[in-house]
């Protein structure tokens, strides 16, 4: 089976290391405004434009009028047409919403294709840079395909897209298991096992509210109001490595333990709308938990059943199957008015979610 996945370092760069970073997301962000610009300009006089004809106007022109653009790698100022062009495929295919305009500092981040650069056990090197120290070694599997740049917070990161050809893995049991995802607990498993997520937003809001407050009441321009600025991004950062520490570890076990998973396909869209909960389901990461599984599992030799968005896990009798239709959020405890099968109100729509595979070949 050939999969492709990214390995994530940080990377341990030196002030004048960063400094060359900074300009080079720079340059990404600069020349993607220019062609999502000029894209809009040709759209509306009626112009078909495309990536590879914007490619080539820049070209002609980023000598004479953008001459700081050649400061950094030539890929910081070439990729930008070609993500440009797979965005405006996915809008006009209707997966993903209009391109727009990136702001400085919002997820900052440059590629680099695999034959312009060089990595070894602990160091990669980048045009026009050189050599850039690694927090941890690279270990060598599979085909690079390229790389990827980033900064969090005021961290830098490289990512290494590789292509790997693996053989799946066998899984401990061969059983299903139904996984019910929500704000009480991160998921209950239909075998009656709940995992109570971290909640990490909830837990430091109250530090992140202090700092926001302190920071409005900072002067703008000033350092003080920088500093504060860089502790608000760390404490974000943290919140974020939290999450994503408890999803990484509830995912792979769920991977090796399970043939399969059975889980909701939830619109996290529409459940944002709602002002009471949004914060709630944020603080889950429950589209995060689903990217993992879907490519966490092929590599287990597990397989991801995502039940119809309408199946009614939370309203039907896991025991008689009974729609119970005067049953509302509020109620956590949910009693069958056919048959009075009591039980968790997450635990039954668990246990439904596992005989979904039998309810739809039946």
């Amino acid at each position: 089976m050939i999969i492709q996945l990214a390995h994530k370092i940080e990377l341990d760069p030196t002030n004048v290391q960063r400094g060359y970073f900074v300009r080079a997301c720079g340059t990404a962000r600069f020349t993607w405004n220019w062609a999502l610009a000029e894209w809009n300009r040709q759209y509306e006089e009626g112009l078909k434009p495309s990536g590879l004809a914007l490619k080539k106007a820049f070209n002609d022109i980023k000598k004479e009028e953008f001459p700081w653009v050649l400061d950094v790698l030539r890929d910081a100022n070439s990729q930008p047409f070609s993500n440009l062009q797979t965005a405006f495929n996915n809008f006009f295919k209707g997966t993903a919403e209009r391109p727009h305009f990136k702001k400085k500092r919002i997820r900052d981040s440059f590629y680099i294709a695999n034959d312009k650069f060089k990595i070894e056990e602990d160091r990669i090197r980048i045009p026009k840079l050189g050599w850039v120290r690694l927090k941890e070694s690279f270990c060598h599997f599979g085909k690079i395909m390229n790389a990827t740049v980033s900064r969090a917070a005021d961290k830098w990161f490289v990512s290494i897209g590789v292509k790997m050809d693996i053989t799946p893995a066998a899984c401990e049991d061969q059983v299903v298991v139904g996984v019910d995802l929500g704000v009480k607990n991160l998921a209950t498993l239909s075998n009656g096992e709940m995992i109570e997520g971290p909640k990490p937003y909830r837990k430091l809001q109250k530090k992140l509210r202090r700092l926001q407050q302190s920071f409005s009441r900072k002067q703008r321009g000033s350092k003080n109001r920088d500093k504060l600025k860089r502790k608000i991004s760390r404490l974000h950062y943290r919140i974020s490595c939290i999450r994503h520490d408890a999803l990484h570890k509830l995912t792979s076990r769920l991977a090796r333990k399970f043939s399969v998973i059975v889980i909701e396909d939830l619109n996290v869209g529409g459940m944002l709308k709602n002002g009471k909960l949004a914060k709630a389901i944020s603080d889950m990461g429950f589209h995060e938990f689903r990217r993992q599984l879907n490519y966490k599992t092929p590599i287990a030799g597990t397989h991801v059943i995502v039940a119809d968005q309408w199946f009614p896990s939370s309203k039907r009798c896991s025991d008689c199957g009974e729609i119970h239709r005067e049953l509302t959020l509020s109620d956590r405890t949910f009693v069958c008015p056919t048959c009075g099968f009591e039980l968790d109100r997450d635990e039954n729509a668990a246990r439904n979610l596992e005989q979904y595979p039998v309810l739809m070949a039946a």
